[in-house]
């Protein structure tokens, strides 16, 4: 072989090798992460800007560096999420590249490393280096995740705890924190948070039962079977309403809920109860992954939701676009050929 095929094959290698990662960063999923974690900048500008603290409203240049941290965040440890999952994905999801063998499991494993090492030096020597504490505790707790999965609702505790780390990470890297860490008001919108995540989670498990139950995978979906998990489902979509309104009602959050709060709040209701009712009446096949791109957007839609609390006009432009954008990449991944599973 010539020196120059050996050079092509192995920039053809490395394509190849790039695309089936992006493939499995599924990147519709970073708004998951990239939403919830501009929470936390909102909300660290809001208190900067209306309480006398040390806070430091943070420059446009940081603010970028944060944000696109955040929206990477995801696909990179959806890559150590799949290769735990291996096993469930063989029945799940097939044709996943790290299952086809199209994406091949060492290199990948080593990019995510270096990426999230990579990471931890920018928030060192860039950002603020408390904020390291939210990222290694949500990759251990993606970890833990994959094995509590198994265990009926702590699966969902965790990856809702898992979540939370991520508008931590973006209030803590925005600037200094002088007063406390955890407020009532801080820890009440992360609540709300992990409810949105964990009940998120949840509907996930109705498009894995088959290869959870077949692998030991006790989720919820598969302890109490499809039709009963659909009734669970409905019950669940009305918990983030009710839980918003016994916080606020108690003076649990310092901001004032405004017009754009309403309507958005009233949207992603309704979106809520939609997933509920969808999955109840279609828990498996192609009407299930209607439901399932309303679920995703229900809860990126609610982290928006709460960004009204502290910048009304962000949050209306990150509620409309992530609710097109998500729906358009999620779409994009269904229909493209080798990527139908990859959900």
């Amino acid at each position: 072989m010539s020196k120059k095929l050996i050079i092509i094959n192995f920039f053809n290698n490395i394509y190849h090798f790039i695309i089936a990662y992006i493939k499995s960063m599924r990147l519709y999923y970073a708004f998951l992460t990239g939403i919830p974690g501009w929470l936390g900048l909102s909300f660290y500008e809001y208190i900067s800007i209306n309480f006398k603290t040390i806070e430091i409203k943070p420059s446009d240049e940081k603010k970028i560096i944060i944000i696109l941290l955040l929206f990477l965040s995801w696909g990179i440890n959806q890559i150590i999420n799949d290769f735990l999952g291996l096993k469930e994905d063989k029945i799940n999801a097939p044709d996943r590249p790290m299952v086809t063998g199209e994406l091949k499991i060492i290199p990948a494993l080593i990019l995510s490393g270096i990426l999230i090492i990579i990471t931890g030096f920018i928030i060192w020597f860039y950002l603020e280096p408390i904020a390291l504490l939210p990222l290694i505790i949500g990759v251990i707790l993606n970890i833990i995740y994959e094995y509590a999965k198994g265990y009926g609702f702590l699966g969902n505790f965790i990856f809702g705890l898992m979540m939370t780390m991520v508008p931590v990470f973006g209030f803590l890297a925005s600037g200094p924190i002088s007063t406390p860490y955890f407020t009532k008001s801080r820890l009440s919108i992360l609540f709300i948070c992990w409810l949105l995540n964990s009940i998120m989670t949840f509907f996930t498990y109705f498009k894995d039962y088959k290869g959870d139950k077949i692998t030991g995978k006790n989720t919820l979906v598969v302890k109490f079977g499809l039709k009963n998990a659909g009734i669970i489902g409905i019950i669940f979509s009305y918990m983030p309403l009710i839980s918003f309104i016994i916080i606020y009602s108690n003076n649990k959050i310092v901001s004032q809920i405004n017009n754009v709060f309403i309507i958005l709040g009233i949207l992603t209701t309704i979106m809520h109860l939609g997933t509920g009712v969808l999955f109840y009446k279609n828990p498996q096949g192609e009407r299930a992954k209607t439901a399932l791109l309303l679920n995703f957007r229900a809860c990126i839609c609610g982290h928006a939701t709460l960004i009204s609390l502290f910048n009304k006009e962000l949050s209306l432009i990150l509620f409309i676009v992530s609710y097109i954008l998500v729906g358009y990449m999620y779409h994009f991944y269904k229909t493209t050929k080798k990527t139908k599973d990859l959900i």
